[in-house]
């Protein structure tokens, strides 16, 4: 958020770094999955206001599916309302978003290892269908293909648990973490690389390894703290978080 002698300006619509939208899903849909992206991203900054009809006018739509896409992003924690003004993207402390990760690693690596060998054939076909729609966002650059993806893919694997509250959770928490370091992973073409570990964690599934798939998604969720916080490389002692 910027001011000048304490009166608040809002960015304006050429000022927003906001690419025009696909018409794969609903409009309502494509705006918020794309705002979900620039506030997960960093694209969208911490604290600042934006406007409805700024950032409708960058996205080339009406106002109103944007304030839609807000709401359903106020209720998932990412925004806030600033009655007669507009939208403010929330801050998240680095504690903040230690105390988020350290809830889904109680969460999901056990359950993933309870999963592991109970998924079917049919099930693992759609599985793996999901990870490959992650690595080709990633090697495309699209980190809106990619965070949808990869959120689908990972509740879809959890839903195995039988325990819907528990999905609802996860992806919750997961939606709620801000990853800054993705678009330099992209830029430099590691981004798929990491992608892959989808296909890994879901051959361990196959096999039944639930040690083995506890271990990864373990692994896998620290990158929200490490490489894709940051766009570095962990070091060993934040690799085993």
């Amino acid at each position: 958020m910027n001011s000048v002698q304490g009166v608040l300006t809002v960015p304006t619509s050429n000022q927003l770094p906001i690419a025009p939208l696909g018409r794969q899903h609903s409009l309502r849909e494509s705006v918020t999955e794309s705002l979900r992206t620039a506030i997960i991203a960093g694209t969208l900054e911490e604290g600042t206001l934006y406007s409805a009809p700024a950032l409708a006018a960058a996205f080339g739509v009406s106002a109103t599916p944007v304030r839609e896409a807000m709401m359903d992003l106020t209720r998932e924690g990412l925004v806030e309302t600033v009655k007669n003004k507009g939208f403010r993207i929330t801050t998240m402390s680095d504690r903040e978003l230690d105390e988020l990760t350290e809830i889904r690693l109680l969460i999901e690596p056990p359950v993933v290892g309870d999963v592991a060998g109970t998924v079917p054939p049919s099930g693992i076909k759609i599985l793996r269908s999901m990870a490959d729609d992650i690595v080709d966002a990633a090697r495309e650059g699209d980190l809106t293909a990619y965070l949808a993806a990869d959120r689908t893919f990972h509740a879809e694997l959890l839903r195995y648990s039988g325990n819907g509250q528990l999905v609802e959770l996860a992806t919750s928490l997961r939606s709620r973490t801000r990853l800054y370091g993705l678009k330099a992973l992209s830029e430099s073409n590691r981004l798929a690389d990491s992608a892959q570990e989808h296909h890994v964690l879901l051959e361990l599934v196959e096999a039944g390894d639930g040690a083995a798939a506890t271990e990864l998604m373990r692994q896998h969720i620290s990158h929200a703290r490490g490489l894709w916080a940051t766009g570095e490389n962990e070091t060993p002692q934040e690799q085993q978080t």
